[in-house]
């Protein structure tokens, strides 16, 4: 059966207000001057220890610590699926396997897509571990075909950043990169396709996989 992957943040959901806010106080417990919201919503989708390595944080690893003691118990669900995604879900599982291929830990993707009812029509659910385990995206997807023993020419990876399409290709894998995330059009530029929104998803995909 071909199979599809889906990224989760900016892909599935618009999770920019947990995560950014959760960034946010990470840095100010640190003693360390936050950029407003506006200018941080590139954090979301890469690995957030990499995002504090950016920002200039001198220990990233306890930037994240702190980063977690406020998104597990608040940020998790300051978060909602987009309009358009359920109806272009259960068009896709229809016709492909569907499975989840995040840069957030396992552990709390699993937590939103139960949360929102996604999990319903995913198959499996691939993220990292929380000690940063398979935080590259495509050590992720090569992870995740070997799992399934599936041909990375049957497959597609569906997601709003750079980070997705360069994984995609690292596999061998065809890529469909998303309008409405947190990439612009210049990072996905070099995916297999593009998408400009929801409703359209299914086509697209079919377009790619047939």
């Amino acid at each position: 059966m071909k199979t599809v992957f889906l990224d989760l943040d900016g892909t599935l959901t618009e999770s920019s207000p947990g995560i950014i806010a959760s960034v946010i106080h990470a840095l100010e417990a640190l003693g360390i001057d936050a950029p407003p919201p506006e200018a941080l919503r590139w954090v979301v989708g890469p690995a957030l220890i990499d995002s504090f390595t950016r920002l200039g944080v001198p220990d990233p690893a306890e930037a994240l610590r702190l980063y977690r003691e406020r998104y597990t118990s608040v940020g998790l669900f300051e978060n909602r699926v987009y309009d358009g995604i359920p109806e272009a879900m259960d068009a896709m599982a229809a016709a492909y396997r569907l499975c989840l291929a995040t840069a957030k830990p396992h552990a709390y993707a699993t937590r939103i897509t139960a949360h929102f009812g996604l999990n319903r029509h995913l198959a499996h659910e691939f993220g990292p571990e929380l000690d940063g385990t398979r935080n590259d995206k495509a050590e992720l997807l090569a992870h995740a075909l070997a799992e399934l023993g599936l041909d990375p020419g049957a497959c597609v990876m569906v997601g709003d950043r750079h980070h997705d399409i360069d994984a995609a290709r690292a596999v061998g894998m065809a890529s469909i990169g998303v309008g409405w995330g947190y990439g612009d059009a210049a990072e996905l530029g070099h995916a297999t396709a593009f998408c400009a929104s929801p409703d359209a998803l299914a086509a697209r995909v079919a377009d790619v996989l047939g």
